[in-house]
């Protein structure tokens, strides 16, 4: 029987009449007309759209959604990135460089990836209308970054040739590139939580800055008359603006308690002055800038998602609008069941066809053989959904040796490996091995007992082989079979080549040993992940991940900026000289402005800006807050006192504001992910493969992290009381949202009104947004 003759027994349904189309193809048949090529075309863009939730107006002309769908090939946007982060690295090789090289060189390598940005604009430029690309502000910032970068490259060449010094001051808008294109809408999203997020932040932090400034004055009519010294001899408290930067510093508590050391010395009563100054500032406005920021930060980003929302809603009823035909005799406007998955076909090329048939009994429950605009509208959000194909096929060692597999003490071994007591068993084995680790590899008790151990491990993998197909054992996305194989096979040829090697006889050294308990202590990993409330954290993280590499883009936006301005203020002003080098002014750096100095004591040198590597490490180090003024204080030493400025802006931007707004989101997000619970689509998609007794059986013990991470079609062998599974069978893979957006919707979906879901009413695809275009 055919595959599929068995999808229509099986799922009982009729395939549709492109069956004669390639599984997995992209194009439409060339049984199709050229109009209706067109119409799927357009509808597939339309749909493209809604999925990954761009909102651009295109031109809807057969060559302009042509142009239009090239743009949106993954392969032209991973080129983009490409070129990005190629003009992003130049910073290596360029003066100060981490790797030097001839400046005609960068410069080659520059002018190539502004051409291909240029490149990149005109593409997008002909696919929209104009009126629409000269009003889009994210276009006007790429031509303008890009038409600066050609002028600042071309002067600082002329520069350079003519020997005179020149200031590479363009660099700091390469990463605006990465902000301002196309692709580039979760980031922009990001800047303007942001944006919207400041006027609420700039009224707390000038009444924190009024605090601190009042809390200066009281402390220098305190103690500046009191002839106090601090622990390097300097007047203490005396001077009113080193007094404001220091208690700014006691706020991040980067120099508590030193700053309240000669004070506290001098009198115990002193300490209430600077308890109150915590608990205010430290605790009080801090916690403030939380929740103005979450506060802020949840109300905007509800109005985005409910355009958000609109636009996709919209997009799908375009899509609707193209595909429509008129149905029984009131002429109902419906989609068929060919078109649909004629345009299935085109933008899930690698959907399998029981799965699209799948989805089509979801939406047409009732088979009539066409679906009206609100479930064609619900396609996006059911196409979204995680769902494993099954395909059941008996495990090698039955085709082979039928009898014996089918063997009581077989089917014993079975039961066995997917009890439940055969994974506590083994956890207990993990951490028994784990304190072992801990001990005297030296002692010959321990030495032997690491053998038993990774004997012990052989034996689960191979106990697991033969109770579940290899096929399956090993799918593409079986995290932990994966993980623990490669562990234990690593670790047990590790530990015979260091016995050969050992009792070979001069051999010594313990490289090899110690990269043998390091993928041995791994293993531990495993342990955490089958405890139910650890795993729902781990789970969680893994969800949210995605999400959290947006605002590590923007960390990178922001450390790079800075980065750049750090190497022109800064390159060159501190030395770094290895621990063996002889060369005079190691002890100060290389500059004798830090003699003396705390940063030259610590032996900060290797904090500097002169090259963008160390100066990410440097930025790295204020971010995380301790002892940041004492690299402020290196920095002021060799420059002038202006230069605090420059930290004490990285620290509003990056600490107070940035970090804040992370936090918030990564609350949001948790809360959501936490107490996640099905979609009204993905509870019908279960009900509807239960149904059709098409459901995946669990053994009963649950994958936990493996859940988290399956995303794609397996294979199954037959269960423990032989009886024969159907051929196709499917299974909900996860409940995490794939993108960005789809998170964020459910995370203010009960907060969304009723009409944020008109169909009808065309929304405002473009957020209002000063500085970048919202989409």
């Amino acid at each position: 029987m055919s595959e599929q003759e068995t999808i229509r027994k099986t799922v009982g349904l009729s395939l549709s009449k492109d069956e004669g189309l390639i599984n997995g193809g992209n194009t439409v048949s060339e049984d199709v007309p050229d109009e209706m090529a067109e119409s799927l075309n357009l509808a597939t863009v339309y749909v493209s759209d809604a999925q990954y939730n761009r909102n651009i107006f295109f031109d809807t002309s057969p060559q302009a959604v042509r142009l239009y769908l090239l743009y949106n090939h993954w392969i032209m946007q991973m080129l983009v990135y490409v070129f990005i982060i190629t003009n992003l690295a130049l910073a290596l090789l360029e003066d100060p460089a981490v790797v030097p090289v001839p400046i005609w060189a960068t410069s080659t390598i520059e002018i190539i990836c502004l051409s291909a940005f240029t490149a990149r604009l005109v593409h997008y430029a002909k696919v929209i209308p104009k009126e629409k690309f000269w009003k889009d502000p994210k276009n006007i910032c790429f031509i303008f970054i890009v038409t600066l970068s050609f002028i600042d490259l071309t002067i600082y060449g002329a520069l350079k040739a003519a020997g005179y010094f020149g200031v590479r001051w363009s660099r700091v808008l390469r990463p605006l590139l990465l902000v301002n294109v196309t692709e580039g809408r979760q980031l922009r999203r990001a800047f303007r939580s942001i944006r919207n997020a400041l006027p609420q932040i700039s009224y707390v932090f000038f009444l924190f800055m009024f605090s601190v400034l009042v809390f200066s004055l009281i402390a220098l009519k305190l103690f500046g008359k009191r002839g106090l010294l601090t622990i390097d001899g300097s007047s203490y408290f005396t001077d009113y603006f080193e007094i404001v930067f220091d208690l700014y510093v006691l706020m991040t508590t980067a120099n508590s308690p030193d700053i309240m050391m000669p004070a506290y010395n001098y009198s115990i009563f002193f300490t209430i002055f600077f308890i109150l100054y915590i608990v205010v500032n430290t605790y009080t406005f801090m916690s403030f800038f939380l929740a103005v920021v979450y506060n802020n930060y949840k109300k905007y980003l509800k109005e985005e998602v409910r355009q958000l929302v609109k636009a996709r809603r919209f997009k799908m009823c375009r899509a609707f609008s193209v595909l429509q035909e008129a149905w029984g005799e009131g002429g109902e406007l419906m989609v068929s069941q060919a078109k649909w998955n004629l345009l299935v076909k085109l933008v899930k090329p690698n959907i399998s066809i029981a799965h699209r048939e799948l989805l089509w009994s979801v939406l047409d429950d009732q088979k009539k053989g066409h679906i009206g605009k609100l479930a064609f509208v619900q396609s996006c959000d059911l196409l979204s959904i995680q769902v494993i194909t099954v395909r059941s096929q008996a495990h090698p060692l039955l085709n082979c040796f039928p009898f014996v597999y089918n063997s009581a003490a077989s089917r014993f071994i079975h039961h066995m490996v997917r009890h439940r007591m055969f994974v506590y068993v083994y956890d207990a084995i993990i951490l028994i091995n784990a304190v072992f680790i801990g001990l005297d590899e030296e002692n010959p008790v321990v030495s032997n007992a690491e053998w038993g151990f990774l004997a012990l491990y052989m034996l689960e993998i191979i106990l697991k082989l033969y109770a579940t197909d290899p096929r399956l054992f090993f799918a593409r996305h079986q995290f932990w079979n994966w993980f623990d194989t490669i562990i234990v096979v690593s670790a047990l040829l590790g530990t015979i080549i260091n016995s050969a090697l050992k009792h070979a006889g001069g051999y010594t050294s313990r490289q090899i040993l110690d990269i043998v308990f390091i993928f041995r202590v791994l293993r531990l990993v495993r342990l955490v992940d089958s405890i139910k409330r650890f795993r729902a954290i781990i789970n969680t993280l893994i969800k949210i991940g995605p999400t959290i590499l947006t605002f590590g883009q923007l960390i990178l936006v922001v450390y790079y900026i800075f980065a750049m301005v750090g190497m022109e203020l800064f390159k060159g002003k501190i030395q770094y000289f290895e621990p063996n080098s002889t060369r005079p002014g190691q002890e100060y750096c290389g500059n004798p402005l830090l003699k003396g100095t705390t940063f030259a004591k610590l032996n900060y040198c290797k904090n500097n800006f002169n090259n963008v590597v160390s100066s990410f490490i440097v930025l790295l180090e204020l971010t995380v807050v301790n002892q940041w003024h004492v690299l402020t204080s290196g920095f002021t030493a060799v420059t002038h006192v202006s230069a605090r400025i420059f930290f004490v802006l990285f620290h509003i931007v990056v600490v107070i504001i940035i970090i804040n707004i992370f936090i918030a989101f990564i609350l949001e997000a948790f809360l959501v992910e936490y107490t996640v619970d099905k979609s009204d689509l993905q509870t019908s998609l279960e009900k509807k493969i239960e149904e059709l007794g098409l459901n995946v059986q669990e053994d009963g013990v649950d994958n936990g992290l493996v859940d988290a991470m399956e995303s794609c079609d397996n294979e199954l062998g037959p269960n423990e009381s032989g009886k024969r599974k159907p051929s196709l069978m499917f299974k909900i893979a996860s409940r995490r949202s794939r993108t960005v957006d789809g998170l964020l919707q459910r995370m203010f979906e009960s907060d969304l009104h009723s009409e944020d879901f008109d169909e009808e009413e065309e929304p405002n695809i473009n957020f209002s947004n000063p500085v970048f275009d919202s989409i």
